[in-house]
């Protein structure tokens, strides 16, 4: 994408989000002078899929100071990942099980450091999406608060991906409510500041719902690249 149209997407997306929702710019395939121009233009947050291509574009960005940003992890992570996952992200979003969150601890207590994390809940309860179902949500959520070297810091929710942004209201709206309930409860170690939902078809929506991080891809940068 011309670096003009570019800025002139990013403009128009963070004029439509209110100021307290962050920004996520989901950069999956996306070359490192698209993302160094997002940045220039105004993205505070970078979120990839893949740990593998964070760390290329996160060292194709190494002399202009990739640190100028946070980087989210928004894709499922493999534990064998979570070694590199822990020294590149500053937040992970996608904790859905104890295995993944031990893995996370076990490589943070190896660097000294502590993950805020989001828990992916699997909102629309499909068999092929990853994220705890919303019935383990609070098991999952005290096991995990219970790790040393993670903090959790609220949920994630994916939602189905309906062709109408209206059909994903009772996705955004149940996972808004587990975070409410989440918070009432007041887990030791647990904050739920922030509630994660909504991409570039349904962000407006998800914002309605309660968001205060989206993560939008194609909107910035137009149709996702195949290479």
């Amino acid at each position: 994408m011309e670096e003009k149209d570019l800025e002139q997407r990013v403009q128009t997306v963070l004029t439509e989000i209110p100021p307290h929702v962050l920004l996520v710019a989901a950069a999956k395939t996306r070359t490192s002078a698209e993302v160094k121009t997002a940045i220039t233009h105004g993205i505070t947050a970078i979120g990839y899929n893949y740990v593998q291509e964070a760390e290329t574009i996160h060292q194709a960005l190494e002399e202009w100071g990739p640190n100028r940003v946070q980087w989210h992890c928004i894709g499922h992570l493999q534990r064998n990942k979570a070694k590199k996952a822990v020294e590149l992200f500053d937040m992970i979003e996608t904790i859905d099980s104890v295995r993944i969150a031990e893995a996370v601890d076990n490589r943070c207590a190896v660097i000294g450091k502590v993950m805020p994390v989001l828990i992916e809940i699997n909102s629309g309860r499909e068999s092929n999406k990853t994220g705890v179902s919303p019935d383990e949500v609070r098991s999952l959520v005290r096991y995990v608060a219970e790790l040393p070297h993670i903090r959790i810091k609220g949920l994630m929710t994916m939602g189905p991906r309906f062709g109408d942004p209206e059909e994903a209201r009772p996705y955004f709206r149940l996972t808004k409510k587990l975070f409410d309930e989440l918070a009432a409860e007041k887990t030791s170690r647990t904050e739920m500041r922030y509630l994660s939902m909504g991409m570039s078809n349904s962000y407006v929506q998800a914002i309605d719902e309660g968001a205060n991080i989206v993560r939008i891809g194609t909107k910035l940068f137009g149709d996702r690249c195949n290479t």
